[in-house]
């Protein structure tokens, strides 16, 4: 149960907080359980530049329970609550999905203790105010774990001329990498005559006037330098590289930015899938165990590299198809080791 008060600040015709048709980009590490507070407009009373809400919300039984019974203790456990109760800011805008983002100067109290925010990012920028790391908030630690008891959450910001403010609260359970790996491996694979028609076309496409029968591409994981165990790549990507989805959500998991390692375009979790082609490529009994280099050929097939010595003329026709077909300015082995420890 849910209830809101508009706070006690002065002005005329104050607004009330009400529920509004937003909704937020969703965070592939929670499962959303239960809302508490639906995305909820954040009330302009007058014209005073400093601005005050608050809302009070209490648990239900199952929804304490969930939350006491799953807690870890340790003192090495890197989640101390499985199920969180979850705070999150975000523009008034109904048009698109919108990302975290904190009001200017904010302050937020559950039940009158201080909430830690996200420290402000400094600007060298004049005249323009820090903005916080745009995240959810865990304030599980902060509430009071009971349905015979309310919890109150109150808010003071500054206003934005020409932005509205949306605030809401969620019961959600924290998931792992691992899970994610796992549901995107459930998913299943890309089957392997997609990607065999992305290679065909590539190397047929000769407007420039070079044939290329066939291009050198790389197994190695562009974030761990290794053979890769889950290729994948995002659907919104045209590139034929790949990188390791366990690795990628390693990172993600650790600081969440969700860019693709090879053209460093967005590369979201719902946009990912494993490619099956180049997983029956890293899983074949033809791939020596110390080569990550293959050859891609003109009918889609691919074929392990020829150990013999290399000719001058053969290194200059492979120079020429890596620079045709370069990814994002760059191959692969132009991306940054990423210590994910």
């Amino acid at each position: 149960m849910m209830m809101m008060n508009p706070g006690s600040q002065g002005g005329v015709g104050p607004s009330v907080p009400s529920p509004v048709s937003v909704s937020l980009v969703p965070l592939p590490f929670y499962d959303i359980n239960a809302s508490i507070i639906p995305p909820t407009s954040l009330p302009n009373k007058g014209s005073s530049r400093f601005q005050t809400a608050s809302f009070q919300f209490t648990l239900s039984l199952d929804q304490a329970n969930d939350i006491a019974s799953n807690r870890d203790v340790r003192m090495t456990a890197k989640i101390s609550h499985l199920y969180q109760i979850q705070l999150r800011f975000c523009q008034l805008d109904t048009s698109k999905e919108q990302a975290d983002e904190f009001p200017p100067s904010i302050c937020v109290e559950v039940n009158n203790k201080m909430c830690p925010l996200p420290n402000p990012i400094p600007t060298n920028k004049p005249n323009v105010e820090p903005r916080r790391p745009p995240k959810p908030v865990d304030i599980t630690p902060l509430c009071k774990l009971s349905p015979a008891l309310s919890n109150n959450i109150a808010i003071k910001w500054t206003a934005d001329h020409g932005k509205g403010w949306v605030i809401s609260v969620h019961l959600v359970k924290k998931l792992t990498s691992d899970q994610l790996h796992d549901r995107l491996k459930e998913k299943g694979s890309k089957n392997k005559e997609f990607t065999q028609d992305m290679i065909k076309k590539k190397l047929n496409d000769d407007e420039d006037g070079i044939a290329t029968t066939d291009i050198k591409v790389t197994l190695a994981c562009p974030l761990g330098k290794m053979r890769m165990s889950s290729p994948c790549r995002p659907s919104t990507c045209k590139h034929l590289q790949c990188f390791d989805a366990s690795l990628f959500l390693m990172m993600n998991e650790k600081k969440p930015t969700w860019n693709c390692p090879v053209c460093y375009q967005p590369a979201l979790y719902q946009h990912l899938y494993i490619d099956g082609y180049f997983l029956d490529c890293v899983g074949s009994k033809e791939l020596p165990e110390d080569e990550n280099e293959i050859i891609l050929n003109q009918d889609g097939t691919w074929k392990p590299i020829p150990r013999e010595e290399t000719s001058e003329e053969d290194k200059k026709k492979q120079e020429e198809a890596e620079a045709k077909f370069s990814l994002a300015g760059g191959s692969a082995a132009d991306v940054e080791c990423i210590d994910i420890d």
